[in-house]
């Protein structure tokens, strides 16, 4: 297995904690215009974001609700990928059930925008994109 290094992601796996799993996956799945699948996996329901589990594969991670996965506003944050453009998708979080706490913003114009919502489940998220 490779080291962490400029060459490997440092982002391997993210659980976003749920209480509901129904309605916190169809607002994922709204916001993003995707489809997830739920199965239980050790004792946990899990809905997955698409992955494939080919080696060197993009990251990915999983809604998850279990009785170590509690929704916060507090503590660490990920950044959900928002490409082509992040306004499509803060567009749709209201709608869908989240609030957004800070809207579309510039970081730089090399690294691109940023915004931050709260989901259904009360997880405090981010959103990043290059326009």
């Amino acid at each position: 297995m490779e080291k962490l290094s400029a060459n490997t992601n440092a982002l391997n796996w993210f659980e976003i904690p749920v209480t509901d799993t129904a309605r916190a996956k169809k607002f994922y799945e709204n916001i993003f215009g995707i489809q997830m699948e739920t199965n239980e996996m050790m004792g946990m329901e899990m809905t997955s974001f698409p992955f494939t589990m080919e080696p060197n594969g993009k990251v990915s991670g999983a809604l998850v609700k279990g009785p170590m996965h509690k929704p916060s506003m507090d503590g660490a944050v990920i950044y959900l990928n928002a490409n082509p453009t992040i306004q499509t998708v803060v567009d749709k979080i209201e709608a869908a059930g989240g609030k957004v706490i800070m809207p579309k913003t510039l970081i730089n114009d090399d690294i691109g925008y940023m915004a931050f919502f709260v989901d259904t489940e009360g997880n405090r998220i981010g959103l990043h994109a290059g326009a």
